[in-house]
């Protein structure tokens, strides 16, 4: 009951997205069991060494920092709300601190591999799937979108004439991404082609499958891969790989960090200030190969 209550907060007053809010109920629901099965209490009865004993637990498991850290995060936040709303008056994440995850740096693609799939003239045929294969790996390298983002854009979202989209962001928030010219072609020109398919189900959705039902994220999800075992060797090769990419390229041109943070929806300074770091490292590298006495 306390958890329903809990999400239903989180999805109407912080306008978090089912993806956020099964993570929410994931870990909730994994920590209420641990309590019952191990010390027979409830959400509202443990206190500090109980969720030290959960964090000991998940990492005799093997569970990685970052997760634990996310599932603490989980906590600080239910157990935050039931203060707030005064089911509790002592709050016993308070004394506690996640464990320590080492910083990892962005995975992204080199501009010139990108440029030299998304260019080829062999790779992508004229035929509808394939077309539609372009515009996400487009669309995700073009604009730095979010795969969420990206599954929501519906047709009407491109403006054409100002050569921007409208993407609607975490938590529900709008933004708008300019589109440079070529790209804007590009989905124009997709989304004649889908209307030319005359698909019985007819959707707003832009990306669509191709029998033209909306997109789901596994598809974008094989899609990205496939196309990025082609010029990289690489393990990771995800959607957000290519929203790391948009980020790098941009700041390796010289774009100033708060536009950066605008453009991929970022609420904060602190997340978009972690593609410095590549920047850095580039420049060592840079220096490395260049200055004759390094």
């Amino acid at each position: 009951m306390l958890i329903s209550s809990f999400l239903t907060y989180l999805q109407h007053e912080k306008r978090y997205s089912p993806h956020t809010l099964l993570a929410y109920e994931t870990d909730l629901r994994q920590f209420e069991h641990y309590i019952q099965l191990h010390f027979e209490l409830t959400l509202v009865t443990i206190k500090a060494p109980q969720v030290r004993s959960f964090m000991v637990a998940l990492m005799d498991d093997k569970i990685s920092a970052n997760a634990i850290g996310r599932k603490i995060s989980s906590l600080r936040s239910f157990y935050k709300y039931l203060q707030r709303e005064s089911i509790l008056n002592i709050n016993p994440m308070l004394l506690i601190r996640a464990p320590k995850v080492p910083k990892r740096l962005p995975v992204f693609v080199e501009e010139h591999k990108l440029d030299q799939l998304l260019d080829s003239e062999t790779i992508f045929t004229t035929d509808f799937s394939s077309k539609r294969d372009k515009i996400v790996l487009e669309l995700l390298f073009g604009t730095g979108i979010r795969l969420a983002e990206l599954l929501l854009l519906k047709d009407t979202d491109i403006n054409a004439y100002e050569s921007t989209i409208k993407v609607l962001g975490k938590r529900s928030k709008e933004r708008i991404v300019p589109l440079h010219t070529t790209l804007l072609k590009e989905v124009e020109g997709y989304i004649s082609l889908k209307f030319d398919q005359n698909f019985n189900n007819k959707t707003p959705t832009l990306i669509v499958t191709n029998t033209g039902t909306v997109a789901y994220p596994k598809m974008i999800y094989r899609i990205v891969h496939r196309y990025l075992t082609l010029i990289s060797t690489q393990d990771k090769k995800s959607p957000h790989v290519l929203r790391h990419s948009f980020a790098s390229s941009l700041l390796n041109r010289g774009a100033d960090l708060n536009a950066i943070k605008e453009l991929l929806g970022h609420a904060g300074l602190a997340a978009t200030q972690i593609y410095t770091h590549n920047s850095v490292e580039r420049l060592k590298s840079i220096y490395k190969q260049a200055h004759p006495k390094a």
